[in-house]
């Protein structure tokens, strides 16, 4: 199977140090694409699928995995002409760790040579952006309201320095902030809420199980909506949260549908995979059983 590896080589980090090493006892077994920059993934997604590669390996975080993710969709045919790999890199890979793709660089590369595949179903919203009409597939997870602010107000040199505390100082900093009101609409329901989580799989954050009932092969979204966002709200649900990994039932909606509108009649932001992506009103839908990827 013909591949390629889409890495950053600027990544700093004992990890990436390694990976970088790594990389060069396999070059004989792959082509290797480093980026030079941000959203330079996304190209070379798109020419690796026009170079005829079988599979094409996002060696990173979430938002590298979101942008080779997005390259393979740029090229007419591009999901059904290549597979995504997943090398678990950066400050956090959530996908990798819903897939069970082990962090350890030699036990990850030994599944993806092994190359079994599986069909998901993949995720994608629409919206405007500077008067235009954008489309975006994202694998694991979108936000709105609370978390795509706490993302919109992350320190990146302190997220290089403390990985995933930057977040947890940035949500405090988006709590203190009036929050908008969104609107989430599907199959003639409407919620409300200050915080709304789209997911395909189960896991936000890398360990909390904020989707338990999610399945990336049943062709349909969850959306877990917090009607209020605040200290208050963060202390009740602390417990459950970091005992159990999960969100406390009573103080949250659940909805499961195809498609979801999320709109607000103030600006509110979403974001994709964890990476900030635009404002809301956004249609997210889903593509049952678009993407092919390689699992343990």
């Amino acid at each position: 199977m013909r591949t390629c590896v889409i890495f950053n080589p600027v990544a700093r980090g004992n990890q990436a140090r390694h990976f970088r090493r790594w990389l060069d006892g396999v070059a004989a077994e792959c082509a290797l694409k480093p980026t030079a920059g941000p959203g330079d993934a996304r190209r070379l997604g798109t020419d690796a699928v026009a170079e005829n590669f079988e599979l094409i390996i996002a060696a990173g975080g979430d938002g590298t995995v979101n942008e080779v993710l997005n390259g393979i969709g740029d090229a007419p045919d591009g999901f059904e002409r290549a597979r995504l790999g997943v090398l678990p890199l950066g400050t956090v890979n959530v996908f990798a760790k819903e897939l069970k793709i082990p962090a350890h660089i030699p036990a990850a590369w030994e599944i993806l040579r092994r190359g079994r595949e599986l069909t998901i179903d993949l995720p994608r919203v629409e919206f405007s952006a500077n008067g235009k009409t954008e489309h975006r597939y994202f694998v694991q997870l979108a936000g709105a309201g609370l978390d795509a602010r706490a993302i919109e107000l992350v320190n990146w040199r302190l997220k290089k320095k403390a990985g995933p505390l930057a977040y947890v100082v940035a949500g405090f900093q988006a709590l203190t902030e009036r929050q908008p009101k969104i609107t989430v609409r599907a199959g003639g329901q409407n919620i409300s809420g200050e915080l709304v989580l789209i997911g395909n799989g189960k896991l936000y954050g890398g360990q909390f199980e904020i989707f338990p009932a999610a399945d990336y092969t049943n062709g349909l979204l969850d959306a877990c909506v917090v009607p209020r966002v605040n200290l208050w709200t963060l202390l009740r649900c602390a417990p459950g949260f970091l005992l159990r990994n999960r969100l406390p039932e009573k103080y949250v909606q659940r909805l499961r549908a195809e498609t979801f509108e999320l709109t607000s009649e103030t600006p509110a932001a979403f974001e994709l995979d964890g990476e900030w992506a635009g404002h809301l009103p956004a249609t997210f839908s889903i593509e049952p059983k678009k993407l092919r990827v390689i699992v343990p």
